[in-house]
């Protein structure tokens, strides 16, 4: 039933958004270190329906974001989409191939304002829907007056990772980095099957977003894993003991797993103690909205609280 629903949309998927070499990648067989995702238990035909309409799931939350020491008001917008993506070019495949992997996408983006300029931050996530295999590709893009950041980790033998930035300390370097976890997998893996995520003590590797924005070393960090169950909501927590940073996302416990808010708990030189970065859901869409892209399609927009 499955893989019904996965040719289904995947064919839908190729229209959105507006040749393919072998796979040499062999994603069935790479590993995420020793403390890999295990095999997802996500029911077959609740997944189809829900993903494989042809449509996106977009969420808007309000955003209070961290940054030089003060809390800084704003939003932020989740946007999943399944898609087929090619595992060697590590791109959206344009056309039907039996090579193409069925992924489930996330682009997070956060915009806000810190004094006379804003700031607007993007992460993608392309992960397989196979809950066991590790995210094929991430990048994270940062946009403000002093200039642009960008990060890449494309899923070889080991972590491919490309740093571009107007920074001299972190710009232009390509490097590769064992196959540890990636904390900005971790959101998409969320929505797959969360029971199986992994907890305990393991290496891992923070959001590209907070190395770059903190300019730490892009490397793997140990990393104390906790899934909390809560009822109705569940939460995943990840603490960073070196970095003294924690992140907290709270979901809904029973599928889709839709996210409904997180935290960010970490120090800076620009105040005492820690502070918060918070997002809380404000409204939540299904929409194929790369069709939706007249001037009467605007309210959509406004519908969203952005």
């Amino acid at each position: 039933m499955r893989k019904a629903g996965i040719l289904a949309g995947l064919i839908i998927a190729l229209v959105a958004c507006e040749n393919t070499p072998k796979n040499n990648l062999d994603v069935g067989t790479i590993q995420a270190s020793t403390s890999s995702f295990q095999a997802s238990n996500t029911k077959d035909d609740a997944f189809n329906k829900y993903w494989y309409q042809g449509k996106a799931e977009i969420t808007s939350y309000k955003l209070s974001q961290v940054r030089y020491g003060e809390i800084h008001e704003g939003n932020a917008v989740l946007i999943y989409v399944t898609e087929p993506f090619l595992p060697q070019k590590q791109v959206k495949a344009d056309y039907p191939n039996k090579q193409n992997v069925p992924v489930l996408k996330l682009n997070r983006v956060k915009k806000f304002l810190t004094g006379i300029y804003p700031y607007s931050l993007m992460t993608s996530v392309f992960s397989p829907v196979k809950m066991e295999k590790p995210a094929i590709k991430t990048t994270f893009s940062s946009q403000e007056w002093c200039g642009q950041i960008f990060v890449q980790f494309n899923n070889r033998q080991k972590w491919e990772v490309a740093s571009k930035s107007y920074f001299e300390s972190s710009g232009d370097k390509n490097f590769s980095l064992n196959k540890d976890l990636l904390e900005d997998d971790i959101w998409t893996k969320i929505r797959i099957s969360p029971e199986q995520l992994p907890t305990g003590k393991t290496m891992m590797i923070p959001a590209a977003e907070f190395l770059t924005l903190k300019h730490r070393q892009i490397k793997a960090y140990e990393a104390v894993l906790t899934l909390i169950p809560k009822g109705d909501l569940s939460v995943y927590k990840i603490v960073y003991p070196k970095l003294q940073r924690t992140l907290s996302i709270q979901f809904q416990s029973s599928f889709p797993y839709t996210i409904e808010s997180w935290e960010e708990s970490q120090r800076t030189r620009y105040s005492k103690g820690q502070l918060v970065t918070k997002a809380k859901r404000i409204k939540r869409i299904k929409s194929a909205y790369w069709n939706r892209h007249t001037t009467q399609d605007t309210h959509l927009y406004k519908e969203l609280g952005l």
